[in-house]
């Protein structure tokens, strides 16, 4: 959830903060459920709720929201929502929860609630497919591995896979100190439920609840989503915490999302999962939820034509690794390393596809080596299970630069390589091998495409950023074409030689003039340069950059000529006629694009067609700059 503590059913979009509450009593923490003569386990979960309580939880309901896949638009899973506490004379949720904990039948209402979720999740077409989020109040997982057996009694008598539970745990509550925080997690990792960490940066624990929780996913508070688009700070932090935490083999969920921009963005810095009004809004009504939402599919695919990708590079270097299933017995996991000698690990996923991990052949000669280890480990009384031996491993999108999995490797001393996604599912593994090869294939890329010259990007690239900027129309650009005054006859009098030390000239300074973050530079060839951006700032801020940099080559590249052509301040060459003419000394002219926010959409050859009616207005002009915008 977004804002709210981390409660069963608190609805992602309100902002609300609130305090912590007093934990229950170590008596009311570990109360259970009495079991009955015909269900000794407690499988049918029989709640102890007094009967005023048991009224209400009859008139309470859930409403599930839709989380889903950023590449493709498809659900990746429901949260489980809770509804109706308003009727029942409650001014929040988080006071009714209050209420409950204060009159000590918090754990048992949670727990019924979760028996409800549950069963209404089993109504979802296909529910076996997708993940089911459920927030549980950090008072209540305090009880540790007693609520853990609960829950995993709930979801067996449900026919609910555990991995494809995610229980989210708050920050905005304290669970006590590291000890404690470890005999919770190990209740819950116990039974192969997945973890994931509740409006991370919003509350107590920070990084260091990263660091202490094995998590599986992460649900960035609401606050680091809504306006991202248009805050650098909030992109730089997000971006930083997701390549940490892709090292470390962890998903990320924006939650909160409401505006493509901040859509786009979020999708731009890695999330690879997204929730909010973007999305849809919760419903109560099963029938009403969606396999795929054509809506968010179509802004991916924008978000493809707006970002260069190296998915065919990383494609053909994908080694089609046969994955385990998380529900594979130890018997056959045991087999499938004898039957494979060469094998070291095998990528491990659940039940529809999403990778958990890695599973190491050395994590299990302890073993493997002693007498009677396999007869141990295969022995279901003891209850060791796979999911108990999974290594977490890197994990990068298809879509995914090149050059960022090659990062996240690099950055992971001990991994045996990069397990690959798409649509979350997972379809390869890239060796350390195979990565050198990405690696090759990107320079090749990159050097077809790069001016010899100057080494900056070539036309290939100029066009993919033009295009780019053309679909991204939420977001303002400015295009800036550079073309070379009196060129010609310089390079005809001076030679190639010293034309080419001031295209190096030219190419060097826009570098240290424009690149900043947001700006791309490019050479079209020749003497024709090329500057995009991005727009962070006001248009006049870059058109002071531009007219600075036009006013210092000028002044720079007067050191190519004679002391005689310095003076006179021009040359006399022929010119295509063959008659002799006076030629002012080198300059640069540079037509401007402004793309502003919320236009309609250009094609890049409506784009090209005002650049070149604009250049000779750019010529002719006292500052040599002429600019339109569309």
């Amino acid at each position: 959830m977004a804002s709210a503590p981390a409660r069963l059913g608190v609805d992602p979009e309100p902002d609300t903060t609130i305090p912590a509450s007093k934990l229950p009593t170590q008596e009311t923490l570990f109360r259970l459920p009495s079991a009955t003569r015909t269900d000794p386990l407690g499988l049918r979960h029989r709640m102890s709720l007094p009967g005023p309580w048991a009224r209400q939880l009859a008139k309470l309901d859930h409403a599930f929201q839709p989380i889903v896949n950023t590449q493709s638009g498809i659900a990746f899973g429901y949260e489980a929502l809770l509804r109706n506490t308003d009727r029942e004379g409650f001014a929040s949720i988080e006071e009714f929860f209050d209420k409950c904990n204060a009159e000590g039948v918090l754990i048992d209402m949670e727990l019924a609630l979760c028996d409800r979720a549950m069963a209404k999740f089993r109504t979802i077409p296909g529910n076996d497919k997708y993940k089911l989020f459920m927030n549980f109040d950090n008072r209540t997982l305090a009880a540790g591995e007693s609520v853990a057996a609960r829950i995993h009694r709930i979801a067996r008598r449900h026919g609910v896979s555990e991995d494809l539970v995610v229980i989210e745990i708050s920050e905005r509550h304290p669970l006590g100190n590291s000890g404690e925080v470890d005999a919770i997690l190990r209740g819950f990792r116990k039974y192969g439920f997945n973890l994931a960490i509740d409006d991370f940066g919003a509350g107590f624990w920070g990084l260091q609840m990263l660091y202490a929780i094995d998590a599986d996913m992460i649900k960035f508070d609401r606050f680091f989503i809504h306006g991202i688009a248009n805050d650098s700070k909030k992109r730089l932090l997000l971006s930083q915490i997701i390549s940490i935490a892709h090292l470390l083999g962890i998903q990320i969920v924006a939650e909160g999302v409401q505006s493509e921009q901040d859509y786009l963005t979020c999708r731009d810095v890695g999330c690879e999962i997204v929730q909010g009004y973007i999305v849809d809004r919760p419903t109560g009504d099963v029938g009403e939820l969606k396999q795929q939402y054509a809506h968010v599919a179509d802004l991916t695919m924008k978000w493809k034509r707006r970002k260069a990708s190296d998915e065919w590079i990383v494609r053909e270097q994908i080694e089609p690794l046969e994955p385990i299933s998380i529900d594979t017995s130890m018997t056959k996991l045991f087999e499938r390393f004898r039957h494979n000698k060469s094998a070291t690990f095998f990528p491990v996923i659940d039940r529809v596809g999403v990778p958990i991990g890695i599973i190491r052949e050395i994590a299990l000669k302890e073993y493997t080596y002693s007498n009677y280890g396999r007869a141990l480990i295969e022995n279901k009384s003891i209850g060791l299970q796979l999911h108990h031996f999974v290594t977490k491993c890197p994990v990068a999108d298809i879509n995914l630069d090149a050059q960022k999995i090659l990062e996240n490797y690099a950055a992971d001393k001990v991994t045996e390589g990069i397990v690959v996604v798409e649509d979350m599912r997972y379809i390869g593994f890239l060796s350390a091998d195979a990565l050198l090869r990405v690696l090759n294939e990107k320079r090749i890329a990159t050097a077809q495409d790069q001016n010899p010259l100057t080494k900056l990007p070539g036309n290939i690239s100029i066009h993919d950023f033009v295009a780019r900027a053309m679909d991204d129309v939420g977001s303002p650009y400015t295009l800036c074409y550079f073309d070379f005054d009196n060129f010609k006859p310089f390079n005809d009098k001076y030679g190639f030689r010293v034309g080419d030390r001031a295209l190096l000239l030219f190419a060097e300074m826009m570098r240290k003039s424009l690149s900043y973050n947001g700006s791309f530079i490019g050479h079209v060839g020749g003497d024709d340069f090329f500057f995009g951006l991005r727009e962070r700032q006001d248009f006049g801020a870059t058109l002071a950059i531009v007219r600075s940099l036009i006013g210092r080559f000028a002044q720079e590249a007067a050191v190519f000529y004679d002391e005689d052509a310095r003076a006179q301040g021009y040359i006399e060459a022929s010119d295509r006629m063959g008659v002799m003419r006076r030629y002012a000394l080198l300059g640069v002219s540079a037509v401007l694009i402004i793309l502003p926010a919320a236009r309609r959409v250009y094609t890049v050859d409506e784009v090209s067609r005002r650049i070149a009616a604009l250049k000779n207005e750019a010529k002719s002009a006292a500052d040599r700059i002429a600019s339109e915008t569309l």
